[in-house]
């Protein structure tokens, strides 16, 4: 997995491309838990290059989307392929996340 970060203010924008699964999700939840979203209100994530979601990613965006919902602030993800948007939808996931 390859991550690209690109912070602007209080906007940043996380690119993911390979697959967010038990061996790499947990690398950028810790990073998220870390304080990499300290004075972030604005977090996007762009999964154009997501093959692959397990269990491990979608807690990894449960606790963006929390972690935004608390400081008052707004996730987007971006750029689902098919193979991802089937397991967010049939896990739920679309009914809470902003998806552009």
């Amino acid at each position: 997995m390859t991550v690209t970060k690109e912070q602007n203010g209080s906007s940043l924008s996380i690119a993911v491309e390979g697959s967010l699964d038990t061996e790499t999700a947990p690398a950028l939840e810790k990073e998220l838990k870390g304080g990499l979203l300290d004075g972030i209100t604005d977090l996007s994530f762009d999964l154009a290059g997501v093959t692959y979601v397990s269990s491990f990613g979608l807690r990894v965006l449960l606790y963006a989307h929390t972690a935004m919902e608390r400081r008052g602030g707004r996730l987007v993800v971006r750029n689902v392929v098919p193979e991802v948007m089937d397991v967010l939808d049939l896990t739920g996931f679309t009914a809470f996340l902003n998806l552009e």
